[in-house]
């Protein structure tokens, strides 16, 4: 298994149920800081007329995970379906993976006394054919969560359909938030840089799969 999220980000409206429902679900605590998944607002003008995009974000459960890899007492792990995930047991307040995170994806949870993050709702029986909290309570269905190593799935589905990008794709570790490409080409060319790169599944799939082979020992079967 190889768990993923695609966002339909044009058809966000900033309702912010996902936020609620996930801090509902997670028991995470109140507070503008205390976040494990967030709507970012970036505003423009474009010939004067202004406009605001709105990206729903999230730990991205990177397969090249760089949060992993600097945690000194691998507190931070990869988990069954290559969530990543924080041992609080075993975290020691170091932040370093708050600091090698490159979407700021993390937060220290007072109550644990150690840093937080999304699970994509691992407790919610995901091998059953559960979803997250945040897609099940969307209004607008801007989430599409699932296995990307099943051809069957809602995700593999959608992705197969439509182009996509990533944010932050320079870095180099491979995360596994698909923004799907908007149809309306208004929208699309205002919410992408010139320097995105567009992907179709045919093409980012054999890259993924290698890359996702390469890690499956370190992630729990």
């Amino acid at each position: 298994m190889n768990y993923a999220m695609a966002l339909d980000y044009q058809n966000c409206i900033n309702c912010k149920a996902c936020e609620v429902a996930c801090k509902e679900e997670n028991g995470v605590q109140l507070g503008a800081d205390k976040q494990r998944i967030w709507i970012g607002v970036v505003e423009g003008t474009i010939f004067g007329k202004p406009f605001a995009n709105l990206y729903p974000s999230q730990c991205n459960h990177c397969i090249d995970a760089p949060c992993v890899s600097v945690c000194p007492t691998n507190a931070s792990h990869f988990a069954q379906g290559g969530i990543v995930k924080v041992d609080a047991h075993k975290c020691i307040l170091c932040k370093g993976c708050m600091e090698a995170c490159p979407y700021d994806a993390r937060f220290v949870d007072d109550t644990m006394v150690a840093v937080d993050k999304c699970t994509f709702c691992d407790h919610r029986s995901l091998v059953e054919g559960g979803t997250t909290a945040c897609q099940a309570t969307c209004p607008t269905k801007v989430r599409t969560f699932g296995d990307l190593d099943d051809e069957n799935s809602d995700i593999v589905k959608l992705l197969k359909t439509k182009r996509f990008f990533f944010q932050k794709e320079h870095t180099g570790t491979l995360p596994k938030l698909f923004y799907i490409l908007p149809n309306d080409e208004a929208y699309a060319k205002q919410s992408v840089s010139h320097n995105t790169i567009i992907h179709t599944w045919e093409e980012i799939k054999p890259m993924y799969d290698q890359a996702r082979n390469r890690r499956s020992t370190e992630w729990k079967k």
